[in-house]
């Protein structure tokens, strides 16, 4: 019987071989890292009414803030957290993966599927972040 955890390390090895080589290059790259944030805000608003589309707001969301937090150097990130963030903003915004978005709604099915694997690898460090969000503000 298949866990949880082994589909999701399945879906993000395949993620990887998709993308790995992309992501690893864009990580070093300040300016195209700021591009793909702002490309992925915009298919947030082009599709953000969709039911299968808001399931990943509030996680890419929380993507976009933390890669955005890495970058300005106010709450650094591991180089694997980093890259998998990438990796699932990258997979969000590409048309061309498992299921390409081209089919409609049907085609976010993989995206959820990629960006909640991501979000369960990295629950702790997103916790993280999240708290430090929080006593940022409280300050």
């Amino acid at each position: 019987m298949t866990t949880i955890k082994t589909k999701a390390t399945d879906i993000l090895e395949k993620a990887k071989s998709l993308f790995g080589k992309q992501v690893q290059a864009l990580a070093g790259q300040e300016s195209k890292v700021r591009e793909l944030l702002s490309n992925v805000g915009r298919k947030i608003a082009k599709f953000g009414e969709h039911p299968k589309v808001k399931m990943l707001i509030d996680p890419v969301s929380i993507f976009i803030r933390m890669v955005m937090a890495h970058f300005s150097g106010t709450h650094k990130l591991s180089g694997s957290t980093l890259g998998l963030l990438l990796l699932a903003l990258v997979y969000f915004l590409s048309p061309v993966d498992f299921i390409p978005d081209f089919l409609g709604f049907m085609g976010f099915a993989d995206d959820v599927s990629v960006v909640l694997a991501v979000y369960a690898k990295l629950k702790n460090e997103v916790e993280k972040f999240l708290d430090w969000e929080k006593s940022k503000v409280q300050s």
